[in-house]
């Protein structure tokens, strides 16, 4: 575990009191978060595509098709940033100033790498599927030959990177403590509602204890 940034240009400069650098504060943000962005430049132009990923030691996992945009741009090696953040709270202070949000991210730069052995490959999108549900990848069918063939896998590695994280009450100017005004945090998180069963579901299928009890955060 380190405390250091692994480069300058992955140094948090704005507020650095708020950075972390350590795997294991990395690590727990990217498991907890579902979506990543991802930007890069492909054919001279900027983009910036939402997609899910996975954790996988330590590599950030990608998938897609294998003709798309973010397929093609990543496996030629073109540098990418990818963003990952979870917001935890509403900060509402005394002034419009002071307002903010509590919320936790990571950043990382780097050179996304193709997963092309099908061993490591089935490995990478078990990943995935345990990701979004511990024991679920067990439970369902695994991937077709066609569906291989057709899904690109990359990964990431989560070396150059960076957390930057804000938590507690809002700041506020000394004398604007006393208005008469509310101030506090509205905690936010990713709750799950109810199940909802597929129309097509065979009778008598139950969710099982997994998916009903399901929640975000990881204990």
């Amino acid at each position: 575990m380190t405390s250091e940034p692994a480069s300058p240009r992955i140094t948090v400069r704005r507020l650095p009191k708020r950075a972390a650098y350590d795997p294991a504060t990395l690590h727990a943000i990217l498991d907890e978060g579902l979506v990543c962005h991802l930007g890069f430049v492909h054919d001279g132009q900027p983009f910036v595509i939402p997609t899910n990923y996975a954790r996988w030691g330590d590599f950030l996992l990608f998938h897609g098709a294998a003709g798309s945009r973010l397929a093609r741009a990543l496996r030629d090696g073109v540098p990418v940033c990818a963003t990952v953040t979870l917001i935890d709270g509403l900060v509402l202070a005394r002034s419009a100033f002071h307002h903010s949000t509590n919320y936790r991210s990571v950043v990382i730069l780097g050179k996304a790498q193709e997963i092309t052995d099908r061993a490591e490959r089935l490995a990478a999108l078990r990943a995935f599927v345990e990701h979004v549900l511990p024991g679920r990848w067990d439970e369902v069918r695994p991937p077709s030959e066609n569906e291989l063939k057709g899904t690109l896998v990359l990964k990431l590695p989560i070396r150059e990177a960076s957390a930057k994280m804000r938590s507690g009450p809002a700041v506020d100017d000394e004398e604007d403590y006393a208005l008469p005004c509310w101030a506090g945090v509205i905690p936010l998180s990713l709750s799950a509602g109810a199940p909802e069963p597929d129309a097509r579901l065979a009778a008598g299928t139950e969710p099982g204890e997994r998916i009903a009890a399901y929640r975000r955060v990881r204990g």
